[in-house]
């Protein structure tokens, strides 16, 4: 075989070059290479090395040297003749076997290759086949300058784990070395088959062994003075167990054989019957030192009779003297034998004898365990039956496959029962601790916890969850970020995709590196380390790290296997709580954009807000502040039926139209009617309702007025609001409840309450008061408790609402609003009341002239007196008496004409040759704002005056 440097050119050799100089290698090689390269550089291996260990003290007459030897006898049958060597080593890297196409080949190698013994540990012996496919514990394939010694570039080389199919360990290596020029994709199929080869060789001798334990068993029960064991009670009783009592039974059967010693332990089913099982130690014939337990039923009842299983044929490759014997290996527990060849599990199931047959006129009779009959079925004595036969050491595997499964079947119910992120990361941990670890650390980028993407998931790694046994250890703490170097198992996981598994940390290399203070303090405390990455759907959301450290048994493969199937299995829930989370941040942010991003300028009310999302879904709840004319104020709140986008959207709409029908001044029912035919015509407008009324909303509308200090309000479908009165005390007004918007058809009522100054009025959704876990009444009476302070802000308000009232898991939106009232000074408000007279324009003009002089307002007296003069002059031409006039001083000059007319002026452009039209145009441009409300009988007309440093 070529041996010495690649000299071929190839990306292997230029990145490998670049890695030894220390550059940095991201393309050309691949990951498990590079993985490879950096572990045997933080080892500080040397590529020119040459001399490899020997070890003297292995088995040569081991289970996998009696195993693989046949196989890889026909192996080198089958390559003679080409330059291929074939390889067995154990799972240390120890070359146990060697085989050679060419038997010159063997003169090529260095002599201490030439027997076994040489390690070819990764550790050691850098990167090559034999130590890389126990780093990887799968199939490699290593080329050319992929090696990390230079003496090994010239060849190529293939090697797979082989296991044990019961344990699931593994037990050697198989590699195929051959030159690069003898590269061919066929090995793969050719060293896989070569590899089961040896497995079915390793099964057939655990399955002697097996078969061994069960003909002693029986053998055993035939020699006793009694009579064999003729118990008939598991077979028959099986036929009636449920599926869960007969898991339980080899369950506690497979416990006891892992002891390894005489126990006896009651099972009691589920019907209340009781089932005693009993461990018999057994020998084989050859020495082999296994448990056999049994099942002791109770008596059998008078006039109880069964039927004698089945015989079955004698099943492929068992010893004769065990043909009919029903439940040999691969039989169920039911009794029912079939002819079925030696299955791949870790204890042989049985069953008893046989047993003779009497006829009889009751039934078919049969004899107990010490010989007695069934004549005298009062004194029936205890049946027995074989449940299972093993060795204690396969039994431990078989009750740990066992406890793997039970554990991934509490997955399914324990992981994903929130769709929070990290709640679901935590139930992880909960799950595994103690039960597969001692401590879990799980890391999520921080894109992942604001439910996104990560682009880079190794590059944002915050701390999530820390849980163990102990809460002591000194662990990188929750929300500290964390820096994986690129030898660390964490990393190597998240590029690999695959679980990373470091069953000694002391001797890994890459994990002592990352942080050696760190690392020194943690290795008093845990010795074994699992990495496995967290990837659903193709996205890559983070990385959990089990640790074992009290258990001295440190993790294996099958171990890797349920950490890798635990990690798919939560990450399949973290990716679905991190998409719900994606969405409901831009259902909560759309939300938040449509609600009022702050106070409008007025100075009736002193208002205060609040918006609590719901924990599931957020919802359609709102709230609005509306400055109206007159210094009077509107308060909106209201809840659009249902949660998610679609609620949020319709909130928007349906707040910006009741934002406009109130800005027209609309009163409150008429408000209300405007919004009932919007939804209506919505709902009708969506393609998806086929007019069913799929959209629905509440809402409740006031409008103060300070000058009069009454309130206005109408509700549809909108629970009453709270009104706080100054002395402190609470009530709920009766207001008609009107029908939810959407409905159609049926009227709106508005009601006027009194509110003197200082009250104040608290409006609320439905999300507040209605839970299912509470009673409403008993929640108005705690708010009713908490209302009671009157001396409280509107912002303290609020915030005693939500801490004692709302609940503290809402399932639905709070939308709270807390308005305290003022009422405007009598001394800023000056009115007139005159007939429908033009002489009497003049001494309006006047009169209101010297109320501005009494306020200090000469600089806005010219501007009112125009507008006065053309608004009273328009309502005494077009309106009707009586006519009222009304000035108001608040932070602006509020200038109001009155009258019964509900005919509204419009402004127009006068064409040149007409002799009036002008009127509302210059009142128009000398006033900030002008507009017209509707009385119950006639209108108003007002205009607003800004007023400079007021």
């Amino acid at each position: 075989m070529p041996t010495g440097p690649a000299t071929d050119g190839t990306g292997s050799a230029r990145s490998r070059e670049r890695f030894l100089q220390g550059e940095p290698v991201e393309t050309g090689v691949r990951a498990s290479i590079l993985n490879s390269w950096q572990r045997c550089g933080s080892l500080g291996l040397s590529p020119d090395q040459d001399d490899l260990p020997f070890r003297d003290d292995f088995d040569p007459d081991g289970r996998i040297v009696r195993a693989a030897a046949p196989v890889l006898d026909r192996l080198q049958y089958r390559f003679a003749g080409s330059a291929m060597n074939i390889s067995v080593a154990d799972a240390n890297g120890t070359v146990l076997l060697r085989r050679f196409g060419e038997a010159s080949m063997a003169r090529a190698l260095p002599a201490i290759q030439r027997v076994p013994g040489f390690v070819f540990a990764e550790r050691v012996a850098g990167t090559n086949g034999i130590g890389l496919a126990l780093a990887e514990r799968r199939l490699i394939r290593v080329y050319g300058a992929e090696h990390f010694a230079e003496r090994s570039q010239g060849s190529a080389c293939r090697a797979l784990p082989v296991r044990d199919p019961l344990s699931g360990r593994i037990e050697g290596v198989l590699c195929f070395g051959y030159p690069r020029s003898a590269e061919n994709p066929a090995l793969d199929t050719v060293i896989r088959k070569a590899a089961q080869a040896i497995e079915r060789r390793l099964l057939g001798q655990s399955s002697a062994r097996g078969r061994a334990l069960l003909q002693a068993y029986l053998d055993a029960g035939g020699r006793t003075a009694a009579g064999p064991h003729r118990g008939i009670g598991v077979d028959e009783l099986a036929l009636e167990l449920r599926p869960r009592d007969r898991s339980v039974l080899v369950g506690k059967a497979a416990e006891l054989i892992s002891r390894g010693d005489r126990a006896a332990v009651d099972v009691h089913l589920s019907d209340g019957r009781r089932v005693t099982l009993v461990s018999r130690p057994v020998t084989s014939a050859s020495g082999v030192a296994g448990i056999a337990i049994e099942a002791v039923l109770p008596g059998l009842s008078p006039g109880m009779s069964f039927a004698v299983p089945h015989q079955a044929d004698e099943p492929l490759g068992l010893p004769a003297e065990l043909a009919g014997v029903p439940g040999v290996p691969g039989v169920p527990l039911s009794g029912v034998a079939h002819a079925a060849p030696v299955p791949e599990h870790r204890s042989v199931t049985a069953s008893s004898r046989p047993l003779p047959v009497a006829e009889s006129g009751e039934g078919v009779t049969t004899s107990g365990a010490d010989g007695a009959t069934d004549d005298h079925p009062d004194s029936a004595p205890p049946a027995r039956g074989l449940v299972l036969v093993g060795e204690p050491h396969v039994g431990t595997y078989a009750l740990a496959a066992r406890r793997r499964l039970e554990l991934l079947s509490e997955v399914s119910t324990r992981i994903g029962t929130t769709l929070d992120i990290r709640r679901t990361a935590e139930e992880l941990a909960e799950t595994a601790v103690p039960r597969l670890a001692d401590f879990v650390t799980i890391d999520l980028p921080e894109a992942v916890l604001r439910g996104e993407e990560a682009a880079d998931p190794g590059g944002d790694l915050r701390r999530t969850v820390v849980h163990g046994i102990r809460d002591d250890l000194p662990f990188w703490p929750v929300g500290k970020r964390v820096d994986y170097g690129p030898t660390t198992p964490q990393l190597r996981s998240l590029t690999s995709g695959q679980a990373v598994l470091e069953p000694d940390l002391k001797a890994a290399a890459g994990w002592l590196a990352q942080d050696p203070e760190h690392t020194g303090q943690l290795l008093s405390h845990v010795h074994s380390l699992i990495a496995v990455p967290l990837a659903a759907r193709g996205v890559v959301l983070g990385v959990v790290g089990f640790y074992r450290g009290q258990d001295p048994v440190p993790f294996g493969d099958d171990d890797r296997s349920l950490a890798q199937e635990l990690a798919t299995r939560a990450a399949l829930s973290i990716d679905n709580a991190r998409r719900y989370t994606r969405e409901r941040t831009m259902v909560l942010a759309l939300q938040r954009s449509l609600l009022p991003h702050g106070l409008p300028d007025q100075v009736a009310v002193d208002v205060a807000h609040r918006y609590l999302p719901a924990e599931s879904d957020v919802g359609g709840d709102w709230y609005d502040v509306v400055p109206l004319s007159g210094t009077r104020v509107g308060l909106f709140v209201g809840d659009v039926v249902g949660h998610g986008m679609l609620s949020a959207a319709t909130m928007g709409r349906l707040r910006t139209a009741a934002r406009s029908f109130a800005e027209l001044d609309f009163p409150p029912d008429d408000v209300l009617t405007h919004l009932d035919n919007l939804v209506g015509r919505l709902d009708r407008e969506d393609p998806t309702s086929d007019g069913g009324g799929i959209i629905g909303a509440t809402c409740l509308y006031a409008i103060y007025d300070p000058t009069s200090q009454q309130c206005t309000m109408a509700r549809a479908g909108h629970p009453p609001p709270a009104v706080v009165h100054p002395d402190g005390t609470v009530s709920f007004p009766e207001l008609p409840a009107g029908p939810p918007l959407g409905l159609g058809g049926l009227p709106f009522e508005a009601t006027e309450i009194p509110l003197p100054e200082g009250s104040q009025l608290v409006l609320y959704t439905d999300g507040l008061i209605e839970d299912r876990q509470r009673d409403v009444d008993v929640v108005l009476d705690q708010l009713r408790e908490v209302l009671a302070h009157a001396e409280r802000t509107p912002e303290d308000t609020c915030q005693a609402v939500l801490d004692t009232v709302a609940p503290a898991h809402p399932c639905d939106d709070i939308a709270l609003l807390v308005a305290r009232t003022h009422a405007l000074d009598p001394d800023r408000i000056a009115a007139w009341e005159l007939p429908a007279d033009p002489a009497l324009v003049s001494d309006v003009r006047a009169s209101a002239v010297r109320q501005l002089a009494d306020w200090g307002l000469d600089e806005a007296a010219f501007a009112a007196e125009l507008m006065l003069s053309e608004l009273v002059t328009n309502a005494i031409r077009h309106g009707a008496g009586p006519i009222r006039v009304r000035l108001l001083h608040d932070r602006t000059l509020i200038c109001e004409v009155s009258d019964a007319s509900n005919t509204a002026p419009h402004l127009r452009r006068a064409a040149s040759t007409d002799e009036g039209g002008r009127g509302l145009f210059l009142v128009a441009q000398l006033a900030r704002s002008w507009g017209t409300r509707y009385l119950p009988q006639g209108k108003v007309i007002w205009a607003e005056c800004g007023l400079a440093g007021v």
